[in-house]
């Protein structure tokens, strides 16, 4: 069975105090053994070189080089400090015969010898050791020798032995062990309760993301992880909800679009097949079946375009869209275009402005994919124009990037639909009332196709009023060149028929100019517009990549 995160943190983190608490124990017990060592050296080494000098003094020269102990005096000085430190301590001469001693601390039976060897050591500065001396304890001891020499810089005559047990280290370092253990299993008892608590408040959220995923994974977008602190989980759970708020959007996007592209589907091909059925059968007589056929050639072209649209989209999400960029006359593509819907422009009494003044500007670009997204952006501009309107194009060149705005008049967007028309699929139209042909596809391939040339959209929309796109395409990296040598329209190429104007348009309407018009239609009073960031649209829905002029050219050969 797999661990969970929980009781491995819990299990490693308490492990590691464990040994943490362990290597502490061991050090303070090794550095308190080496403490008492010392102490009892020092006490030892002073109260054994005491005894020395008080029996110096009971020394009494009997004859050349021989000298004579007083011990009944020293007894009681001995016993004295053998209670007071709890120590052995006896005398000896050179020879290792023990003259005088109290062994109370080891309840020894008045020894008669010491071992040579440890006396000629301690004969000779200080003896340090530990052991049974040479058989004369039966347990280790700590033992500490200091010779005993006569007054006045005399000869060493004998030696003084100071000896204790290390039990009474043992039961100090017993107790000091205990009270060790019994602050330890405090410590790990509370860092338990602690470290538990605090590992499953970490692993909560985890929990809860896991049960989220499954539930997101089982078909369940309207759940969400509560976001409960502003740490790393608390980022990650509001990361966690906003990519599920994605997927229930891309998910509604996505039963969105099949509703939709059954729609289209089943419509024209309905259509289709009642008229082809109606003229093979009779029903539609014999003259009236050229009027048919056209408009089953119109759904069929739609057809085309909806297919078109979604093997672009293929080719974007795939990386295999690829672009022949190439110089050419951006003013040439819009005014192209617009000659494309101009029955549409005539039958809503549509006026185009700003192409009075209007001069060839180069740009930089793919030719055809820049001629889609103006062919897209001029035809939502016709479809959601109100009758009567007004579209208004404008293309602006500068130092570093080619400007192109298309603003038309009419309702605008809602507020709320303006973060989301650029994304795939998404139609603002719900009833498809104005937008009937559209799949929710074009503004999300313009918005990629202006990516694809490094530049950007943007939108600015006032609800009832206007809508208005602008798009930019920066200018390729080279060396400056003179004015002489930019680009410049061939002579005597021939001229683009431009739409038809309405006759307030070949000059200034009653009592507005044209400027002021513009002025008064994009600001209106005392009302603010609504600005959107790039990337965003400003109207509702987006018209698919329709076939430019040369497209429509080979459609109407092949028909």
């Amino acid at each position: 069975m797999q661990k969970s995160i929980f009781k491995r943190y819990l299990g490693i983190t308490m492990a590691i105090i464990f040994l943490s608490f362990v290597m502490l124990g061991g050090v303070m017990m090794a550095f308190f053994g080496r403490f008492w060592q010392q102490e009892k050296k020092e006490l030892l080494t002073k109260n054994a070189g005491s005894i020395a000098g008080i029996a110096s003094r009971y020394l009494t020269e009997k004859e050349p080089d021989r000298y004579e102990l007083q011990a009944d005096t020293l007894k009681g000085f001995i016993a004295s400090f053998s209670s007071s430190i709890d120590a052995d301590i006896f005398i000896t001469d050179l020879d290792g015969k023990v003259l005088l001693g109290n062994f109370a601390h080891s309840k020894l039976e008045s020894p008669r010898e010491a071992p040579a060897f440890y006396v000629d050591q301690a004969a000779m500065g200080l003896y340090e050791g530990r052991g049974d001396f040479g058989g004369l304890y039966r347990d280790k001891y700590y033992i500490i020798g200091i010779p005993m020499t006569v007054q006045d810089g005399g000869p060493c005559v004998g030696v003084v032995f100071a000896a204790t047990s290390p039990s009474s280290i043992n039961n100090t370092q017993m107790e000091a062990f205990k009270m060790f253990l019994a602050a330890a299993g405090a410590a790990l008892t509370v860092t338990f309760c602690v470290v538990g608590v605090f590992a499953f408040r970490l692993v909560k959220p985890l929990r809860q993301m896991s049960a989220a995923a499954r539930s997101l994974g089982g078909g369940d977008f309207s759940v969400r992880v509560p976001v409960a602190s502003a740490d790393e989980l608390g980022q990650l759970a509001a990361s966690f909800n906003h990519m599920a708020d994605s997927l229930s959007n891309s998910e509604g996007m996505r039963r969105s679009f099949i509703a939709n592209v059954s729609h289209e589907l089943k419509t024209p091909m309905t259509t289709i097949a009642g008229f082809i059925d109606g003229i093979l059968d009779g029903t539609i007589p014999q003259g009236e079946q050229d009027k048919y056929l056209h408009i089953v050639s119109d759904e069929v072209k739609r057809l085309s375009r909806l297919v078109k649209s979604m093997l672009d989209l293929s080719r974007i999400d795939s990386g295999e869209m690829k672009l022949h960029p190439g110089w050419f006359d951006v003013t040439h593509t819009i005014v192209a275009t617009l000659l494309t819907f101009e029955r549409s422009i005539d039958e809503k009494q549509i006026e185009i402005q700003g192409l009075e003044d209007a001069e060839p500007i180069q740009v930089y670009g793919d030719q055809d994919l820049l001629h889609q997204v103006v062919y897209n952006l001029v035809e939502n501009a016709v479809k959601f124009t109100n009758p009567g309107g007004t579209i208004q194009v404008l293309a602006a060149d500068s130092v570093d990037r080619t400007t192109v705005m298309i603003e038309n008049s009419g309702p605008g967007i809602a507020a709320e639909d303006l973060p989301m028309v650029f994304d795939r699929f998404y139609k603002g139209d719900k009833s498809r009332s104005r937008d009937k042909n559209g799949m929710g596809l074009g503004l999300y391939l313009v918005r990629t196709i202006l990516q694809l040339h490094g530049g950007n959209i943007q939108v600015t929309s006032m609800q009832g009023q206007f809508c208005r796109f602008q798009f930019y395409l920066p200018k390729p990296q080279s060396a400056p060149r003179l004015k002489d040598s930019q680009p410049k329209a061939k002579e005597g190429a021939p001229r683009i028929k431009e739409p038809r104007l309405r006759k307030s348009q070949r000059g200034e309407r009653p009592g507005k100019s044209g400027k002021n018009e513009k002025a008064d239609k994009n600001t209106a009073p005392g009302q603010p517009e609504e600005q959107v960031q790039p990337g965003q649209t400003g109207i509702a829905g987006g018209a698919e990549k329709a076939p430019g002029p040369e497209e429509k050219e080979r459609s109407s050969s092949d028909e």
